[in-house]
């Protein structure tokens, strides 16, 4: 069992205690109400970084989300903790990046916040109605494609120490428009990944806390979607 999103792996599940009873277990009911936690502290970080812009708010969120996702990766009980921290943090960061789209391109953000919670919504519905089936083969190409991404982006930002920025990612062209347009559909396919791996938790009565654990990782998934629409909208503004 794969997840694009690093933060719900083959290996998440692996090598932990089940739960001898169920209400010390993991259950979708409980992970749905940890994500709408997380989401409203996440709304309540950007809040506080629309109405007051700092780049130290943005660099501070970025950065100190980062660290903070990866003490929860490789702690996964600290996650009650943790979790809500990450979403705090990269709801600063959020909405410090949605000002600065917002100056550039007036109503970006709204879209990009209505396209995202669709996106969502639609992938869940294409999840749960069984339109989209999470096979093997399904789940090595989304991470294949996930992990071809991170490559690009990680040599877009070795490159850009020598003044070389990847049309790709930066143009707003036809292939950097197809490129955006190929990412989104990766986050989106990342989210129905991510429904599986709750659903199965659930059913191997993975430990309470993981419902912070796996309610972290769609917030994950979700930061990385809004901002790739963002970065879509931007393109398309352009031409």
């Amino acid at each position: 069992m794969r997840s694009g999103n690093p933060t719900l792996s083959e290996k998440t599940f692996q090598n932990l205690e089940r739960s001898a009873s169920q209400e010390g277990a993991m259950t979708v009911s409980g992970t749905i109400n940890k994500t709408g936690i997380l989401f409203f502290i996440l709304m309540i970080g950007a809040s506080i970084s629309w109405y007051q812009p700092s780049q130290l708010f943005i660099w501070g969120g970025a950065i100190g989300g980062f660290i903070v996702a990866m003490v929860t990766v490789f702690k996964k009980e600290w996650s009650p903790v943790t979790a809500p921290l990450y979403a705090a943090l990269e709801g600063l960061m959020l909405g410090g990046v949605s000002v600065m789209y917002e100056g550039a391109y007036s109503g970006i953000v709204y879209n990009a916040v209505m396209l995202t919670l669709g996106t969502f919504a639609v992938m869940l519905l294409a999840y749960r109605s069984g339109w989209i089936q999470v096979t093997k083969r399904f789940r090595m190409g989304v991470v294949a494609a996930t992990g071809g991404i991170a490559l690009v982006y990680v040599a877009s930002f070795i490159l850009s120490f020598f003044g070389i920025n990847l049309s790709l990612i930066h143009g707003d062209g036809l292939m950097g428009i197809g490129f955006s347009l190929i990412i989104v559909g990766v986050a989106a396919l990342n989210l129905v990944l991510d429904f599986d791996m709750i659903e199965r938790g659930a059913e191997a009565n993975a430990p309470k806390y993981f419902e912070w654990y796996t309610s972290f990782g769609l917030i994950v998934t979700l930061v990385w979607l809004y901002l790739e629409m963002l970065r879509l909208l931007s393109k398309l503004q352009n031409r």
